[in-house]
This record gives structure tokens, sequence and C-alpha cells, in this order.
């Protein structure tokens, strides 16, 4: 019997995933959790088999969860389970300890499929996500390139004073800006990266190497 426990922050989503996957023969849902918090302690506290992780999620996301279970339960192996397909997502999650990721959508075959490999010790990810991760690492390094080209020279800049730790005031301060043009530009940002909130914005920009 393979021990799951369901992590995302949309109720009807995480209940109906869980109901879902109770009723497969091998699996056992052992416990649901609303956000990355949760997850973590519910983990820790009963030692599932695997983790069906979502990625925007309150207080901590899902990259930061996985990453604090590799530490505090290396047993337990997650699946990402998101509506993300950009790269940067992908690839956080993966050195984050995911060792599946699949997109939401998927069918529920290709989602005990994930569980059960997972379990067993194997790595499984989406048809389109395994072709682009074996391509990025068939094409060996590459030129450098610049993070987020989707934002401007200017949420650029913001996005890398936000990753150093610095507050709305002390980046209007610093670039000679107003507050309200700061607010606007941060807004900006986390429209275009498709984080929740600052505390994930900074997690991506650092996992690019800013706010060094």
């Amino acid at each position: 019997m393979i021990r799951v426990l369901v992590a995302d922050d949309h109720p009807i989503y995480r209940d109906g995933l869980a109901v879902l996957l109770a009723t497969v023969d091998g699996l056992e849902v052992v416990g649901t959790a609303a956000d990355g918090v949760e997850a973590v302690a519910a983990a820790t506290r009963l030692q599932p088999d695997v983790v069906v992780m979502d990625v925007q999620m309150p207080r901590l996301n899902g990259v930061e969860a996985t990453r604090k279970l590799a530490t505090d339960a290396p047993g337990v192996g997650i699946v990402v389970l998101t509506m993300s397909e950009d790269d940067g997502t992908v690839f956080a999650a993966v050195r984050a300890g995911a060792r599946g990721y699949l997109v939401k959508g998927a069918e529920q075959e290709e989602i005990v499929r994930a569980i059960t490999t997972v379990a067993a010790g194997g790595a499984v990810f989406g048809a389109t996500l395994a072709l682009r991760i074996a391509e990025f690492f068939a094409a060996g390094p590459a030129a450098p390139t610049e993070a987020f080209p989707q934002l401007t020279a200017r949420e650029r800049e913001i996005l890398d004073l936000l990753a150093a730790g610095r507050s709305n005031g002390q980046i209007a301060s610093a670039l000679y800006l107003s507050p309200k043009t700061v607010r606007n530009n941060v807004s900006n940002v986390f429209a275009k990266l498709q984080v929740a909130d600052r505390s994930e914005a900074i997690v991506r920009a650092r996992e690019a190497g800013l706010g060094h």
C-alpha cells in the first residue's frame, strides 16, 4: 500500500484529488494540506511514501516545501502537480528534490503512474516536460542569458533589489522613484512571473542568481 499526502491550496481540487486517489487499489490517502507549511508538518509527522505537491501555495510555496522536506523527511518522494510548466518552475522544483512533475489536467492514470513510480524510487515527468528536460541537458552549457526576459530593465532591477531583501520604500529611495511607481512595477513583476506574493518572487529571483 502506497501512502499519499495531497497538498494544494484549492479545497475543491485538493479534496477531489484525495477522494479520487483513495479509490485506487494500492493507494491510501493519509492526509491533506492547504499550504506549504502544513505540507511539511504533515509529511514529517505522517511519513507518507509520496506527497502530491502544488507549487503556488500560501505561507510556503511548493518548491520551498519540497526543499525543506528533502532535509526533514528525505524518504518522502515528491510529485509536483501544478498549473505552471515554465522552465524556471520546473527546474527549481527538480533542484529542490521533486522526482515527479505533472501539469494539472493530467489524466488519473498518469497521476497514479507518477505516484507509484516515485514511490518505487523512480522519476516521472509529463511527456512535454521530459522532452524539454532532455533537450536542456543534451544542449550542454549554453551562453549566459539574461534572467526573466519577459521583464523590462526597470522591473528586473526592482526584482533584483527585492531578492536582496529591500522593502518598497528602500527600493524607491535607491532608484529615485515614487513609492507608487515601485508598487506598480512590483505588481507587474508578480503578474509576469506568475507568482502569488513577494516571498515566491524572491525565491524565483534567487534561483536565477539575483539578489547578490
